[in-house]
């Protein structure tokens, strides 16, 4: 009987070493072979790129303030022009009346004011003849300004709306002058940079026109509200044009540069995108089985992407053998 347990004891023992044996060799078969990379912490420019259209930093519509016929335009689109310079001549008349009449006047003002250094006039009748000529002397400056219309800026003509002898209305402005040296764009910056973000701070802009060119430029106005519906606060940014080779209406894409940050970097191809949303995950490995660790993604920088949260650096990422991997599936790591 005692021979008996012994032998069933043993056969049970060499059972159990079998099963094992068996479970082991079971889960190293199941595991999923993958590639895997650790994870470092890398120096990364923190830059936001914004986008705007190029416009011209100032505008000027040359125009009279009193309707009336146009006698001459001197200028065509498209020709610079001098700040002071004579764009265009409106019809006389009414300029040449004014300033028969100041001449009249002034003439009678000086035969007065002798009169009353004899005697022979009145200070009441002085004053009132004094302030007549004030009145012409303002009205022919008045309208001298808006019979010869000059541009108030360095710039382009931009439009030309009318011709000689046409009539002018009010409606449309004759010309239009831009100055485009420099240039501008505005751009709404997200809340979250506002206390960053400094008057004359250096941008780097980049045009669709001009591919692979970029341009210097600066934070010139910081506008001092945050727009409660877009979450974002306006800037105005110049941009030097000396050549002229920026022209308003062009699509530009400005980017801020506000230091360097050590976050950890992942290459792309250790990314996957849940189906249907904008979630991103990784796998990483630990304790020889895959672990789901959604990220947050900052810029991309070549074929790596910046790691905003939840990656550690150290941390062991699949590269590749992740299309059949789970939450807790094992794996093995190919030498």
């Amino acid at each position: 009987m005692k021979k008996h347990l012994t032998i069933l004891a043993t056969t049970a023992v060499l059972l159990a070493s079998c099963g094992g044996k068996q479970e082991e060799v079971t889960d190293s078969q199941n595991a999923v072979l993958v590639e895997v990379q650790t994870v470092t912490e890398q120096p990364v420019e923190q830059l936001t790129e914004l986008t705007g259209n190029i416009e011209a930093y100032r505008v000027n519509h040359i125009v009279p303030t009193i309707p009336g016929r146009i006698d001459n335009i001197l200028v065509e689109a498209g020709q610079r022009v001098h700040k002071g310079q004579l764009l265009v001549q409106m019809d006389r008349t009414n300029f040449v009346q004014a300033q028969l009449q100041l001449k009249n006047v002034e003439r009678e003002l000086d035969r007065v004011t002798e009169l009353h250094r004899s005697g022979g006039v009145t200070q009441q009748a002085l004053d009132q003849l004094t302030s007549q000529a004030e009145v012409l002397r303002e009205t022919v400056r008045n309208l001298k300004e808006n019979t010869d219309l000059h541009s108030p800026i360095d710039g382009i003509v931009t439009a030309r709306n009318f011709d000689a002898k046409n009539m002018f209305s009010g409606a449309t402005p004759i010309l239009t002058v831009m100055q485009l040296s420099p240039v501008k764009v505005m751009v709404n910056i997200s809340e979250v940079h506002f206390p960053r973000v400094r008057t004359g701070m250096e941008v780097r802009v980049r045009l669709d026109t001009y591919p692979g060119k970029e341009f210097k430029g600066r934070i010139n106005i910081i506008f001092p509200t945050i727009d409660q519906m877009s979450r974002t606060f306006k800037a105005e940014v110049t941009i030097p044009n000396a050549d002229m080779a920026i022209r308003p209406g062009m699509f530009a894409r400005v980017e801020l540069n506000f230091g360097t940050i050590n976050h950890v970097v992942i290459p792309d191809v250790a990314i996957i995108r849940q189906s249907g949303t904008n979630t991103r995950f990784v796998f990483t490995v630990e304790n020889g089985v895959a672990r789901r660790r959604e990220v947050e993604l900052g810029r991309q920088i070549g074929n790596q992407f910046e790691v905003n949260s939840g990656l550690e650096s150290g941390a062991e990422i699949v590269v590749s053998g992740h299309s059949r991997l789970l939450d807790q599936t094992p794996v093995r790591i190919k030498n």
